[in-house]
């Protein structure tokens, strides 16, 4: 689903934040990007979705080129969770926001109702279809702005720090809820516990460069490989090291 062919990308000129990245995501798998800051995770997102353009190498989603013709029917099959739910739940109620995007794309209203409501179903969040986004917590938020996303039906779910910033009940309730989800899901955390958690395999990225890729538990238990790229041991796990 998700193809780089020998991708760099950099801002300025001279000065990579992607170097000469090779990957494949195929359907269906669960997959952690994880590395200190700058590391270039961001970067590999934006790249999926089109936002930025490879300097170098081809990114290839659901077999299209990211190029601008394509970009629309790339984006209509994958949905992106960002870091701060602020950012994406921009209308005034849960539900508006989740009708935005089906009624956008051409749904009736009866359709994109419906979906709404199967959806908030799933997720066991019907209390929240008519809560002003304003008035419901960070953790509820989180949840709400994963909703929006399933109302598309996407074929793959990107997640920018998913867990960040939640209490404990609320960050559970968000893990919970992504690993029942059945898409292809890449996902970008420091949140190593959640990681192990979710996804069963994991890219680490250091300098722009994929410095190990396999299964999960094998990688987040290589505590030389963790520290030699700024990062340390998943909690769960440190007090065994």
């Amino acid at each position: 689903m998700i193809e780089f062919d020998h991708v760099s990308f950099e801002y300025e000129k001279g000065k990579p934040v992607i170097s000469d990245v090779s990957l494949r995501i195929e359907q269906g798998e669960s997959v952690g990007l994880i590395g200190a800051n700058g590391a270039g995770k961001s970067t590999i997102l934006k790249l999926i979705l089109g936002l930025l353009r490879p300097t170098d190498g081809t990114v290839r989603v659901f077999g299209l080129k990211t190029v601008k013709e394509n970009l629309a029917a790339i984006r209509k099959r994958a949905g992106f969770v960002l870091q701060d739910p602020d950012d994406q739940m921009f209308m005034p109620t849960v539900l508006d926001d989740m009708m935005f995007a089906p009624l956008n794309y051409g749904m009736s209203r009866e359709e994109a109702g419906a979906k709404v409501d199967a959806v908030l179903k799933q997720l066991d969040l019907e209390y929240l279809k008519d809560r002003y986004n304003h008035r419901i917590s960070g953790g509820e938020k989180r949840m709400a702005a994963i909703a929006t996303i399933l109302t598309m039906d996407p074929e793959m779910i990107l997640m920018d720090e998913p867990s960040s910033s939640l209490d404990p009940c609320n960050r559970r309730m968000v893990i919970n809820t992504i690993k029942g989800l059945p898409q292809t899901k890449l996902i970008t955390s420091h949140d190593l516990d959640m990681i192990l958690d979710t996804c069963s395999r994991v890219i680490l990225i250091s300098g722009g460069k994929i410095a190990a890729d396999g299964p999960a538990e094998t990688i987040l238990t290589d505590k030389a490989l963790l520290e030699a790229n700024r990062m340390e041991l998943p909690l769960c796990l440190a007090g065994r090291a």
